[in-house]
């Protein structure tokens, strides 16, 4: 398994916990874009940007881990924001997750149902 950052000096620098590209090798998991519900009822408690982030980010992370790997493995993420205004917060939010090298991320304007942040995720699963 490897993940390998690639940075070029012809390149902008990351202004955020992201890496502009990384070569990754090893079996893989994909995580459909997960939103902020609660595992336990289903629906969305979270009123606050901030809880609803830590749900989505939480919700990932078991997926992660019930695949056999976790973010410190992770290649690809999309974060969907319905607001830009809570670019910040969620950028807070990953920093919490996520390990060096970071992974590749984009984030994109979705509104996803009745979410303001939804995120999917690829990482390597580490061989036994």
């Amino acid at each position: 398994m490897m993940r390998k950052p690639i940075f070029s000096e012809k390149g902008a620098k990351p202004k955020g916990p992201y890496t502009p590209a990384i070569v990754a090798q090893g079996p893989m998991v994909y995580v459909s874009a997960q939103g902020p519900f609660d595992p336990e009822t289903g629906e969305i408690r979270a009123r606050d940007f901030r809880e609803q982030a830590r749900q989505v980010f939480d919700n990932v992370t078991v997926l992660l881990e019930a695949a056999g790997t976790s973010w410190a493995h992770a290649v690809k993420v999309t974060v969907y924001l319905a607001d830009f205004k809570d670019f910040a917060v969620m950028n807070e939010v990953y920093s919490q997750y996520v390990t060096e090298p970071y992974p590749a991320r984009t984030t994109v304007h979705s509104k996803i149902g009745q979410s303001d942040i939804a995120v999917d995720c690829i990482a390597l699963v580490p061989e036994e």
